[in-house]
């Protein structure tokens, strides 16, 4: 139990020393003004001026409207791009029909990036809002998907041919064999779906917002606030790296026989 813990503890001593180096890093470049040639950080403002912006921002009378906009928005989105991606991906995983059927127009719209749809978005939907929302859909949708066929079909098939010898209907296999056997999958697929989410909600607020963090970091961006820019930046990947690991938590907690498996391996 001791090595395990101190283990731990150098791990976390690790992580923050790197973090400290790289501000370190980043504090000295700024105040000399390094300009390397294809990298300057002439007008790069240093960590402490960074700071101080965040304290500003945190204190503003926007903050609030800002963050809750951008979570509103990322949070309907990503439901529903779960909702469907899940049900399509247990669909297409298990139907060969499904997946002739489905599969072809949707791997034609899954590299369009979210940039392309933003137009096409704001002349679909009555209200900007709306578009910001599906433009977050559009990025969670593809990843939730692809990982959900793929992880129902890497069911081992002799469980599935265990089930039915014993009598299992559709639904019980499905509930009782698909299910947990592609959880894990599910799982990553919301992970990263969520961090695509966040990145097209961005790009979206960028161009049609008048609230949310992507708004805010091009704003500071064309009235030229460089700090509140990374502050933008570095909120985005906060408010990222959270939820994602938030989605990680819970689904650990749901799967704990893959939790185990992996440990043990």
């Amino acid at each position: 139990m001791e090595s395990s813990t101190e283990t731990g503890i150098v791990r976390w001593v690790l992580r923050i020393a790197s973090i400290a180096v790289c501000l370190l890093i980043w504090q000295t470049a700024s105040t000399l003004r390094l300009n390397l040639g294809l990298v300057t950080f002439v007008n790069v403002p240093p960590p402490t001026e960074v700071f101080q912006a965040a304290l500003d921002f945190v204190q503003s009378s926007k903050a609030y409207d800002h963050v809750t906009s951008s979570l509103q928005r990322v949070g309907l989105g990503y439901v529903i791009a779960s909702i469907v991606g899940i049900a399509l991906g247990l669909a297409i995983g298990r139907s060969r029909h499904a997946a002739d059927v489905l599969l072809p127009p949707l791997e034609i719209l899954r590299p369009i990036p979210a940039v392309a749809w933003i137009p096409l978005a704001v002349l679909l939907f009555p209200s900007s809002e709306a578009s910001m929302i599906y433009i977050t859909f559009i990025g969670a949708l593809f990843p939730i998907l692809l990982n959900t066929i793929h992880g129902v079909e890497n069911v081992d098939p002799r469980l599935i041919a265990s089930a039915k010898s014993l009598g299992g209907t559709q639904s019980a296999i499905l509930r009782e064999v698909i299910l947990p056997g592609a959880a894990p999958s599910i799982v990553t697929g919301l992970a990263i779906g969520m961090g695509t989410s966040w990145f097209c909600l961005v790009t979206a607020e960028m161009i049609s917002g008048q609230f949310g963090i992507g708004y805010y970091t091009w704003e500071s961006y064309t009235i030229q606030n460089y700090a509140d820019i990374i502050v933008g930046m570095i909120l985005i990947g906060f408010l990222g790296m959270g939820s994602s690991a938030l989605l990680r938590w819970i689904g650990a907690t749901l799967t704990p026989w893959h939790t185990v498996g992996s440990a043990r391996r």
